[in-house]
């Protein structure tokens, strides 16, 4: 089993739930009392946060390649980001680290292809919805992606670091969401990438009657597989 060095804190609340995933996911193919070896670097996501919202990207980009350094040192032989807007420098840390980095929108392209969805919702951050890292991996697999209009996209990310990141979970934001999502139905949309990995804290399968892809459960999985297989 290779160790993974996982980068984490964004927020702790995701970060949680990868861990368990991890484990649960080894120990079900390993059987026995086998549980994920890892290596957890968790920030303390109040400073990430401020220099998003700033636009420090570069600065940001130096603490993620450091701190996947320091993984690295510590005996990591590969590396996983436990959120989705920070993949805006996976190439940068797979460069910085000459570590592979098992890449978030990577398999949840392979999810989408395993359900035979051709066309998406993505909701995330303004980072992640705006950016490009998941239109293009999943174009490049023949995915179309669709994304809310700007005041939809300012709630969505707005509910997500002043309520999810902090632990809060609201009725009314959660029936928001599923109106949003609910008026790309009419575009043929035929699933919907939770592309923040808090919002599976909110938008379960259940509520909706459409693939939901819950990018925290699909990465998790893909980094026990990783663990692994590779």
């Amino acid at each position: 089993m290779k160790t993974a060095g996982l980068i984490g804190g964004m927020s702790w609340e995701s970060t949680l739930e990868y861990y368990r995933i991890i484990n649960e996911e080894v120990k079900k193919e390993l059987g026995g009392s086998h549980s994920a070896k890892c290596l957890i670097y968790s920030f303390d996501f109040d400073e990430v946060e401020k220099l998003q919202h700033n636009n420090e990207w570069e600065k940001l980009t130096s603490l993620m390649v450091n701190k996947a350094n320091d993984l690295k040192n510590a005996g990591a032989d590969f590396i996983a980001i436990c959120t989705n807007t920070m993949h805006l420098m996976a190439s940068d840390i797979e460069k910085g680290t000459n570590l592979k980095v098992v890449h978030i929108a990577e398999a949840t392209a392979k999810a989408a292809i395993k359900k035979n969805v051709k066309k998406v919702l993505l909701l995330g951050t303004k980072f992640t919805m705006e950016g490009t890292f998941y239109k293009t991996i999943l174009n490049d697999n023949n995915i179309e992606v669709l994304i809310p209009n700007t005041e939809d996209r300012q709630f969505i990310h707005n509910v997500i670091y002043n309520e999810l990141v902090r632990g809060i979970i609201k009725e009314e934001s959660k029936t928001k969401y599923i109106s949003i999502i609910n008026k790309f139905k009419k575009q043929g949309i035929e699933g919907v990438v939770l592309g923040c990995t808090e919002i599976p804290l909110l938008i379960k399968q259940k509520d909706l009657d459409i693939e939901v892809f819950d990018t925290t459960e699909i990465h998790s999985i893909a980094i026990a597989k990783f663990a692994l297989n590779s």
